[in-house]
């Protein structure tokens, strides 16, 4: 149960510097600044390893404590009254975290492929300049 405590407040930060980076690469992406949106998708994707590991171990903890088909109300059942508000107060806000986090990433990805699509547009011109009679 500590390992699963443990593993969830270090999610909490991560997302936290997930967050931030997510906010780095769309000032990276408006700029045009190319090397430090190299940079910083590598750090995304170190972080997100990360935070998908401690998910995969998450999951194995939890099915050792309460079973197999067993999820994250059923660990939060095993402690007492304080733990397991605690516990549940940590899970909703990591929840809100990630679903933060997605909703950054999408923009993110909506601005590059935007910037993608104008400068291909620019470079090789349109398409159809004339609608079809």
């Amino acid at each position: 149960m500590r390992q699963l405590l443990d593993g969830m407040a270090q999610d909490l930060v991560a997302y936290q510097g997930l967050k931030d980076l997510l906010g780095r690469q769309f000032e990276a992406a408006i700029r045009h600044r190319t090397t430090e949106l190299g940079t910083v998708a590598e750090a995304i994707s170190t972080l997100v390893d990360e935070l998908q590991a401690r998910r995969q171990h998450r999951v194995a903890l939890v099915q050792r404590l309460v079973g197999p088909a067993a999820g994250m109300l059923q660990a939060f059942a095993l402690l007492k009254n304080a733990g397991r508000e605690r516990m549940e107060a940590d899970w909703k806000t990591l929840e809100q975290s990630v679903i933060e986090c997605k909703r950054l990433s999408k923009r993110n990805s909506d601005l590059m492929v935007e910037q993608y699509s104008i400068m291909q547009r620019v470079l090789h011109g349109e398409e159809q300049i004339y609608a079809p009679a």
